[in-house]
C-alpha cells in the first residue's frame, strides 16, 4: 500500500490542486463525497458518517499531517450510515453540524488532532498564494477607498463574528453587499444580476444560487468590447473572520472572482495582507489590467 505523510482533506474548487502541485511528494487526496476538487485525482472518497474509518485509513496509509482545502457544503448526517469507528465522535459531529461553520471546523480538526494528525494551513504548504503587499495592479486606488477601509473593515469583522461571512462591497462610502454563506463570488453575482442595492443591504444572507458556468466567461474580450459593463465604481474587501483557524478555510480569490468583480463594475479588489490566499495571481492581475481596475493587498 502507497505510503503518504501528508493527507489533503479537500473540497470543491481550484485550491486543492494548486495546493498539491507544489509538494515535493504527492499528497494522500481524501475528498468528502460529492466535493470532488478542480483538476486533481482524489485517492480516497468518504462521507462524514465514515470520518473514523477514514482516520484509520490514513494512520495505515502512514499520514503524519493533513491539509483541509476546498470548499463543502455541510453535509446532514444520515444515522443509518455511521460505522462502528465513527460512532464514537457522534456527539461531537452533531453539535459540529448543529453550530456555526467555525465551530463545525474547530470540531472537526479537533478530532484529527486528537487522532494524532498535525494540521497545516494551505498558505504554510503553498506559500506563493499569499500576495505580497502593496498595489500589484496597474491601476491604484484613490483616496476615497482608504477613506471607506474602516468602514468595510468593521462590516466584515461583524459579519465574521456573527459567523457569517468574509467580504463585503463598499461603494460611495457605504455597504451595498455582504457576503453570505453562498460565498464572495455569489454575491458578486448578485450584483452582476442587478439585484437591487436596498435589498441587498437589508437582508443580503437570502436562499441558495446555483450559479450559472455561463456567469464565468473565460474570455476576456469583454472587458474592453463594447459589452463592456459600466463602471459603477466602489471596491470588494475581503479578510478573515476574528479570531479565525488560520490553518482552514482562510479567505480566497482568484480569477473568477476579478471577473465578477468587473462585471458588477467595481474599480478594484482590496484584501487584507496575510490572511486571503489569490489562486493564479498573474491572471487575477492580468484581468484587473485589462479592465483597469486595481488589486490592492492591504
Amino acid at each position: 500500500m502507497p505510503k503518504a505523510h501528508l493527507a489533503l482533506i479537500v473540497g470543491r474548487g481550484a485550491l486543492p490542486r494548486a495546493v498539491a502541485e507544489v509538494q515535493e511528494t504527492s499528497p494522500l487526496v481524501c475528498a468528502l463525497e460529492g466535493h470532488d476538487p478542480d483538476q486533481l485525482g482524489v485517492d480516497i472518497r468518504f462521507r462524514i458518517e465514515h470520518l473514523g474509518s477514514l482516520l484509520e485509513q490514513l494512520h495505515e496509509r502512514g499520514v503524519a499531517e493533513v491539509c483541509f482545502c476546498g470548499a463543502i457544503t455541510r453535509p446532514e448526517i444520515d444515522p443509518a450510515q455511521i460505522d462502528a469507528a465513527t460512532a464514537p465522535m457522534v456527539p461531537v459531529l452533531a453539535a459540529a453540524v448543529a453550530g456555526g461553520e467555525d465551530s463545525a471546523l474547530r470540531a472537526v480538526l479537533g478530532l484529527f488532532e486528537g487522532a494524532g494528525f498535525t494540521v497545516r494551513a494551505a498558505h504554510e504548504l503553498a506559500p506563493k498564494l499569499l500576495p505580497k503587499v502593496g498595489v500589484l495592479s496597474t491601476a491604484q486606488p484613490g483616496p476615497d477607498v482608504a477613506g471607506a477601509l474602516p468602514a468595510a473593515q468593521a462590516v466584515s469583522g461583524a459579519q465574521g463574528a456573527a459567523d457569517l461571512g468574509q467580504a463585503c462591497v463598499v461603494r460611495a462610502g457605504r455597504v451595498i453587499a455582504r457576503e453570505d454563506a453562498r460565498g464572495t463570488d455569489a454575491m458578486l453575482s448578485d450584483l452582476v444580476g442587478g439585484a437591487s442595492t436596498a435589498s441587498l443591504g437589508d437582508d443580503p444572507f437570502g436562499a441558495m444560487l446555483d450559479l450559472a458556468g455561463e456567469a464565468l466567461d473565460t474570455a476576456a474580450d469583454w472587458l474592453s468590447g463594447p459589452d463592456a459593463p459600466k463602471r459603477a465604481g466602489g471596491f470588494l474587501f475581503k479578510a478573515p473572520k476574528p479570531g479565525q483557524d488560520l490553518r482552514v478555510d482562510l479567505p480566497t480569490i482568484g480569477p473568477d472572482t476579478a471577473r465578477l468583480a468587473a462585471r458588477a463594475g467595481l474599480d478594484g479588489i482590496v484584501i487584507a495582507a496575510g490572511g486571503v490566499m489569490v489562486l493564479n495571481l498573474e491572471d487575477v492581475r492580468r484581468t484587473l489590467d485589462q479592465a483597469g481596475m486595481f488589486l490592492w493587498v492591504h
